[in-house]
């Protein structure tokens, strides 16, 4: 079955916007973790608008703790996933993203060129461009122990590129599809998502999937793209949780894709 990865950013902002301890993203982890999810994401910014990097050791800690116990059980491991973008600099209270990846050692870090200006991701790399500066970070991150998965666009047409500069995964960015999902009309943006997925399945590539999805659009995305690593998903999914309740609705998302595993 595709992973479930849950972003737990928005809780952080909730946070921040009054300048208090609560709502604690780890406690949202926990909850996530005990409902079933497969993976926690955070993506913290040099200005820290969200998740903090005191936060990443935190959860960090709450993951070593819940897959010790799941351990001892005989249960799956939930893994940390840690997004960010690994050209910006140390800032303040910010060490830098491989330093923070250095620290809490995530089973997976997913680089983004993402920068201040943006509200939220927007883009992935242009590897025409960025590859030869990913290479030695990819390298690093390697060497800690990470499996790294670098933000592309669907359709991009050097996907290839990620493969021969070492990256394990590749994370399509989703927003286009969720849009034309939206209004009705998704078949090309869907297409687009699977020509990328295959193409980089050929480059031995792993495929992780994420941004605007939700209980509406994933499962048609999961049925087109049957080898799907991984989704991350996190402002629909915590914004849905308001109505729901955060465990139940990320069961409801389990429940989509295993529903869509199911109909392979």
């Amino acid at each position: 079955m595709t992973a479930l990865s849950v972003n737990v950013n928005k809780i952080a902002v909730l946070r921040n916007s009054r300048g208090h301890a609560l709502p604690d993203p780890v406690i949202a982890a926990r909850v996530a973790m005990q409902a079933g999810c497969h993976g926690i994401t955070v993506h913290p910014r040099p200005d820290q608008r969200h998740i903090r990097a005191d936060d990443v050791p935190r959860i960090a800690a709450e993951l070593a703790s819940s897959n010790a116990a799941a351990s001892r059980a005989g249960a799956s491991l939930v893994e940390y996933n840690i997004e960010g973008n690994p050209f910006a600099p140390a800032r303040g209270s910010y060490p830098g993203y491989v330093e923070l990846v250095r620290a809490a050692r995530p089973a997976q870090a997913t680089l983004v060129p993402d920068g201040d200006a943006q509200l939220t991701s927007d883009h992935g790399f242009d590897l025409a461009r960025d590859a030869e500066r990913l290479r030695p970070l990819v390298r690093e991150l390697k060497s800690i122990g990470c499996r790294v998965s670098l933000f592309v666009d669907a359709g991009v047409d050097d996907v290839e590129r990620a493969a021969e500069i070492g990256a394990d995964r590749i994370e399509i960015y989703t927003e286009p599809y969720a849009n034309a999902f939206a209004d009705g009309d998704f078949a090309r943006a869907l297409d687009d998502c699977v020509r990328t997925a295959e193409r980089a399945r050929a480059a031995g590539l792993g495929v992780n999937a994420g941004h605007d999805l939700d209980q509406r659009n994933l499962g048609a995305l999961v049925r087109a793209i049957p080898f799907l690593a991984e989704v991350s998903i996190g402002h629909a999914l915590i914004g849905e949780a308001i109505y729901d309740g955060l465990a139940a609705t990320v069961r409801n998302y389990l429940a989509i894709l295993a529903q869509a595993t199911a109909a392979r």
